[in-house]
């Protein structure tokens, strides 16, 4: 039998609805204790906006917080704006500070600058200084809770500062400790196990030798710090400025997000369908007019090439006419062309989002996929020869057939290798001009080279 994911929170819900049917809040927020904090984000559209509010009351305020992070922009606003002004405080000053800069980015400046006044004087700095990166950066994805030492610190001293950090209530997980000199400046890293097992007068600048760090610098894009945490095996980085200076820190869960609304944004981009920022599509939570908002856009773009193809069909209705059984053909050379462009081109943009394919070897990759097309093209040319000369019994309607196809391929392998690197080199998301826009300026130059075709080989047309 095959596993199937459970809905834990369905489990918790028939008691919820019970203890608010009976109006035992306390015995519901002893029960609240039990539910994890990100199951009950997950079933949050299941409550009243009334019950929304007395949950998040009944909560402790460090899962309220984590609640409060998991949820949508939507409810979080709502929340923010039917709390009381002291509640509105703890959550924006106790949250992680990359969280808290996402939710401030969705903020219209009438209500940021509202809710920064709830806020600690050293919390508004930190939250206007991490909106000022660009989305998707480093900058952007980076929390600046983290640990710094001194090399000149005692292992004693720096566990002590770990402790002393734990009793103030810092959040964050501690996977890499990380050395700085008195300008911030980054040395070098510790890891926690490392440290507990120091002598306790041993010096960190002894210990920070064994470690190799990987920085990070702000201004690097999402694709590149995931190459980093995959090659290198990371669960933390430091980020840093030019000067080398430490800026933050971005944890393994804050890009395994990122990588997977990348794949979300991607996969939706070659199904021509509008990414929005990598937000997965939830038939849970989707209607029908949403799912319009992001097909729609592509649908009537890509009719328009549509209509070309029937433009050329119109122009060479004459050669349908004299040999109607050219037409038999154009659905299977139209649709290999296709399925050879989508091959060609989904390989490229999975390799320009790896790194497979730079700047540097993609001389290399070009002739190596100009061999594999030159091969196919002439493999599936011939089976396309015989298979329309047993079709037809006509040898010079089976050449035109036959050779139009290698063209095709041809063209299709090409298309899908240079469209890709040419809107990489613009500076273009590659996956835009990815599949159905591969395949329709295949189905329109492949039909004028066909008909073209028929009209110099087949006598029928020779007029």
């Amino acid at each position: 039998m095959k596993n199937q994911e459970i809905n834990i929170f369905a489990l918790f819900l028939p008691e919820i609805h019970e203890l608010f049917a009976k109006k035992d809040f306390h015995q519901l927020k002893s029960f609240l204790t039990k539910i994890h904090s990100m199951d009950l984000a997950e079933g949050w559209d299941n409550f009243e906006p009334s019950q929304k509010s007395i949950i998040f009351k009944l909560l402790t305020t460090r899962k309220s917080i984590e609640v409060f992070e998991g949820l949508p922009f939507q409810e979080q606003s709502y929340l923010l704006n039917n709390l009381e002004s002291e509640e509105v405080s703890e959550v924006l000053n106790e949250m992680a500070a990359d969280e808290r800069a996402n939710l401030f980015k969705d903020l219209s400046p009438k209500v940021m600058k509202k809710f920064l006044s709830f806020m600690k004087n050293e919390v508004q700095e930190n939250v206007k200084n991490l909106i000022t990166y660009e989305e998707g950066t480093a900058g952007s994805l980076m929390t600046t809770e983290f640990v710094e030492l001194k090399k000149d610190m005692t292992a004693r001293r720096a566990i002590l500062t770990l402790q002393e950090r734990q009793r103030a209530g810092k959040r964050g997980k501690i996977y890499s400790i990380y050395v700085t000199d008195d300008e911030h400046r980054l040395i070098g890293g510790v890891s926690l196990q490392m440290l507990i097992m120091a002598p306790p007068d041993m010096f960190i600048k002894d210990l920070i030798s064994e470690v190799t760090i990987t920085p990070i610098l702000a201004d690097s894009d999402s694709d590149q710090i995931a190459r980093s945490f995959t090659k290198y095996n990371l669960l933390d980085a430091p980020v840093v400025d030019e000067g080398n200076k430490l800026l933050g820190i971005i944890a393994i869960d804050d890009i395994v997000d990122v990588i997977n609304r990348e794949n979300s944004k991607e996969i939706y981009e070659i199904g021509k369908m509008s990414p929005a920022k990598g937000e997965i599509i939830s038939y849970n939570k989707e209607n029908s007019m949403g799912l319009v908002k992001r097909r729609a856009g592509w649908l009537m773009f890509l009719l328009v090439f549509d209509f070309l193809t029937g433009t050329v069909l119109k122009t060479f209705e004459f050669a349908l006419t004299n040999v109607v059984a050219l037409s038999f053909f154009i659905p299977m050379l139209l649709d290999t062309g296709g399925n050879a462009g989508n091959q060609t081109s989904i390989t490229i943009i999975r390799g320009l989002a790896t790194g497979d394919v730079t700047l540097k070897n993609v001389w290399r990759v070009v002739k190596m996929e100009l061999l594999a097309a030159l091969i196919m093209g002439t493999i599936v040319g011939v089976v396309a020869f015989i298979r329309a000369y047993l079709l037809q019994q006509t040898l010079l309607l089976a050449v035109v057939v036959g050779f139009t196809m290698s063209f095709i391929v041809l063209l299709a392998i090409l298309t899908g290798i240079f469209l890709p690197l040419i809107s990489k080199k613009l500076g273009l998301d590659p996956a835009v001009l990815a599949g159905p826009i591969t395949t329709s300026i295949v189905d329109i130059v492949g039909l004028i080279v066909y008909f073209k075709m028929a009209q110099m080989i087949l006598p029928a047309l020779r007029f």
